[in-house]
């Protein structure tokens, strides 16, 4: 266990989390806030755990966030899901995961998210661009979950703006009425607000490809981290679930993105990664003068900043040629001339 880097604000930890982990006062953290190695077919550089065995993997890392989160802190788990190895068919482990922690070590879900990638590849190929029996694989999951049924929170730190069909709701009013599926709409929908509540639906491209990370990587020689997940996640959950001053944990670091937007907004952190490499990679992360980003992520005005999903059906003119393949796909097709 050796520390690597330190700010005021935290600390970039090389070494096992569970050693770390356990060196810590019970309920000191008020976020645990993290995307472990995910249970892949294939194994990755990081090192990640069989689908098959990670549920028995994560039990001592459980254990050991539970006894160092506050009664009112949360753990927010991005994980994403995997396919059974030669199958079209996705296995379970990640739901496994999320029943373990609440069923053996009395953790709470206080709410599923999802995640999508807008900017995913169509993945995985054999089953989706080869044998084309399913649609890529764009959403991961994300667990937030509590000590307690009622851990501190709040949904006005990530607001979104109204969208235009609700802008002009409230410019023209709305007639109060009940809904065909029961429910009431009452007057006080038409309240403005100035912003709406948020989806648990979180869409956020991951297209790193040009940060000054991986170009300080670059000069560095170091291996960037390959799974990378983007700063608008983690930040997501840091608003809505600490205040500045509390101390958020990151035990499974990678690239210290987490260390770096708790950076930023004023939380203690600290950032656990068991790969040197990659923790002498993420001092790259804090020394980039933020203050001249661009301000064209937080225009509301920016229509860069939405994302669509086609409307189901927008093609449906009338059957495709092909035929639905009998034996489910089971055969690859041959390659065309």
């Amino acid at each position: 266990m050796q520390k690597l880097h330190k700010t005021p604000l935290g600390e970039i930890v090389n070494g096992d989390s569970l050693e770390v982990l356990a060196s810590y006062r019970k309920k000191s953290v008020d976020l645990i806030m993290t995307s472990p190695p995910f249970g892949l077919v294939r194994k990755k550089d990081y090192g990640n755990v069989a689908a098959d065995e990670y549920v028995e993997w994560f039990k001592p890392f459980a254990a050991a966030f539970r006894s160092i989160l506050k009664d009112s802190g949360s753990l927010v788990i991005d994980i994403g899901g995997a396919w059974n190895k030669g199958y079209p068919t996705r296995n379970l482990y990640h739901f496994k995961l999320l029943i373990m922690l609440c069923e053996e070590f009395g953790f709470h879900l206080a709410q599923d998210f999802y995640w999508w990638n807008p900017s995913k590849l169509p993945t995985p190929a054999e089953w989706v661009t080869v044998r084309r029996v399913r649609v890529k694989d764009a959403i991961n999951t994300v667990w937030w979950l509590s000590a307690t049924p009622w851990p501190k929170a709040s949904n006005r730190r990530v607001l979104q703006p109204y969208s235009p069909s609700m802008q002009e709701l409230l410019s023209k009013g709305y007639k109060a009425m009940k809904r065909p599926s029961g429910h009431e709409i009452s007057e006080k929908f038409q309240t403005n607000n100035g912003a709406a509540i948020p989806p648990n639906l979180l869409a956020i491209p991951n297209t790193d490809s040009n940060s000054f990370y991986l170009r300080y990587c670059e000069k560095k020689g170091f291996k960037p981290h390959p799974a990378r997940y983007p700063a608008e996640l983690p930040e997501y959950f840091i608003r809505m679930l600490t205040e500045p001053g509390d101390l958020v944990v990151d035990p499974f670091a990678g690239s210290c993105v987490t260390g770096m937007v708790c950076e930023q907004i004023k939380r203690r952190w600290v950032c656990i990664e068991l790969v040197r490499e990659y923790c002498e990679a993420a001092k790259g992360r804090f020394i980039q003068d933020r203050r001249a980003a661009s301000s064209a992520a937080s225009d509301p005005g920016n229509p860069t900043n939405y994302y669509r999903v086609p409307r189901p059906g927008i093609l449906w003119n009338d059957e495709p040629g092909d035929r639905l393949p009998r034996d489910g796909g089971r055969k690859r097709p041959a390659k065309s001339k």
